[in-house]
């Protein structure tokens, strides 16, 4: 058993008969009344994700689990398949259980969280960045912009990301996993 104080994102508990992991969460305290811990959970089961909110010392029942470095091979349209780095084992996840499954290509290494009780994988976390070619995007025109300006750019898995206006195709970008963002251009 945990409390809130354990609470951190990435914690997977037991909640509602179901298993969740935690997004993103805020302790709150108030100038008046007792503190409380605001959730935002995803259900590792069916890809739901709902806001809760814990009174602080509540107690939590966490989820005993591992991590292991899979490298991901392909995707069928149904499932998307990993291989285990240490002992190349293979398994198949349905995409409710992948994060950004538009951001992976195929070798990327990800890491999955393992339910210790049943061997059932929970969760995909990818790198904080990847690097991917862009494969599609509008010519950027000088001088029509004031600032920041940007523009959709198809990248080589098929995800489109907002990019500036000096990206071209060719190039490759660097983009943030969480929020699937533009982050630089990586110069070759």
């Amino acid at each position: 058993m945990a409390s809130t104080s354990d609470i951190r994102n990435g914690l997977c508990i037991k909640y509602n008969n179901d298993i969740y992991k935690i997004v993103e969460f805020l302790h709150v305290k108030p100038g008046k009344g007792p503190a409380f811990v605001r959730t935002k959970l995803k259900s590792v089961t069916t890809g739901k994700v709902l806001d809760n909110t814990f009174s602080a010392g509540h107690k939590i029942e966490d989820v005993r689990v591992e991590t292991h470095k899979f490298q991901f091979l392909y995707n069928d349209g149904d499932f998307y398949h990993f291989m285990n780095e240490a002992d190349y084992s293979q398994i198949q996840l349905s995409e409710s259980a992948l994060d950004k499954p538009e951001l992976m290509k195929e070798g990327e290494v990800v890491t999955i969280q393992i339910n210790t009780e049943d061997n059932m994988p929970l969760s995909v976390d990818l790198p904080a960045t990847v690097i991917l070619e862009v494969t599609a995007t509008e010519p950027g025109v000088k001088g029509n912009t004031a600032t920041n300006a940007t523009k959709p750019a198809t990248v080589e898995t098929g995800a489109t990301v907002n990019v500036p206006l000096f990206i071209n195709e060719g190039d490759k970008i660097k983009i943030e996993t969480e929020k699937g963002t533009y982050k630089e251009r990586i110069k070759e």
